[in-house]
């Protein structure tokens, strides 16, 4: 049974890191004044910026490592997502540019992290198979 209690997705950097990102990104959009006219703009980005860390936590809580690697490919798309949007709201100038580059620099070191432990995963996957082949 496993333990409900073992939040193992806490330990892995690039968690901590969508973690902190995502914070940092909601807390960003309630410092905007806006007229709230582009609301669906704010809850997208919200959502986007929001299912990086949930899908790699939900992906390392699910039983197979193929679960986790399409979970962790989910959180990949996500931050380009989130990228994209924050690039909208740069272009509409609801956040300057010292805060747009921050985030572009925090979105570029969180894209590269899944790939790589996704290239782990897989690497071990291949070699459970071929053992027992």
């Amino acid at each position: 049974m496993p333990d409900i209690n073992n939040h193992a997705y806490r330990d892995l950097i690039v968690w901590n890191k969508a973690m902190e990102f995502a914070t940092r990104v909601i807390s960003q959009l309630e410092d905007i004044e806006s007229s709230r006219r582009h609301y669906r703009l704010f809850e997208q980005l919200e959502a986007a910026v929001t299912s990086v860390p949930m899908n790699i936590a939900e992906g390392k809580g699910r039983e197979s490592k193929k679960e986790y690697i399409h979970h962790l490919y989910i959180a990949r798309g996500s931050i380009y997502e989130t990228s994209t949007l924050l690039e909208i709201f740069h272009s509409l100038g609801l956040i300057q540019n010292a805060t747009y580059n921050e985030f572009k620099n925090l979105a570029s070191e969180i894209i590269r992290m899944p790939k790589g432990l996704i290239n782990s995963i897989s690497k071990s996957l291949f070699q459970e198979t071929k053992i027992d082949l």
